[in-house]
């Protein structure tokens, strides 16, 4: 698919052309029956790095009312953190699940993970993204609204999650 688009790529990408990655009907593009969609799943096909071009993903996340996006998957210097680059400028918060991602390039890995959690969003492990909405899943089903929640309770929350107070930045009406 790069050649009918671009004319001009980086010599690194001549494997990729070579040998395509995860197309549909090959051994690669397959899902794994642990992570097979449910009919009362909604699926989004990607065509493209990031999960937003050319995509419904948008549309979908809107109609639903979804703000918060954790990313997961490979390869994480490319499509994941495209995806989640393009999810954060479109005025998504986003976040990425360090132990379920991966990436070919151990160096550009690295890179994805520092630069998403000191520009972008969360970085955290499947471990800690439990604790986390666990807190807000308590919050939600008990009703509270973040500025309902003891200031104790909300700052420590922040701080175990290294987050700024939105209370501080975010616009009031």
């Amino acid at each position: 698919m790069l050649t009918k688009i671009h004319n001009f790529l980086p010599k690194t990408r001549r494997e990729r052309l070579k040998v395509p990655i995860c197309v549909r009907g090959t051994w690669d593009g397959v899902t794994i029956d642990e992570l097979k969609p449910t009919e009362n799943d909604h699926v989004v096909i990607k065509r493209r790095d990031s999960a937003f071009q050319d995509t419904e993903l948008r549309l979908w996340l809107q109609s639903e009312g979804i703000n918060l996006l954790f990313f997961t998957g490979i390869d994480t210097s490319i499509c994941v953190e495209t995806s989640l680059r393009d999810g954060f400028n479109i005025g998504y918060d986003v976040g990425l699940i360090s132990d379920a991602t991966a990436s070919g390039n151990k160096e550009h890995y690295k890179t994805t993970l520092d630069r998403v959690g000191d520009y972008y969003g969360l970085v955290m492990s499947i471990e800690r993204f439990k604790k986390a909405i666990n807190h807000l899943d308590e919050w939600r089903k008990s009703e509270l609204d973040i500025s309902h929640i003891p200031d104790e309770t909300w700052n420590t929350f922040l701080d175990e999650f290294e987050l700024l107070d939105p209370r501080s930045f975010a616009l009031t009406s």
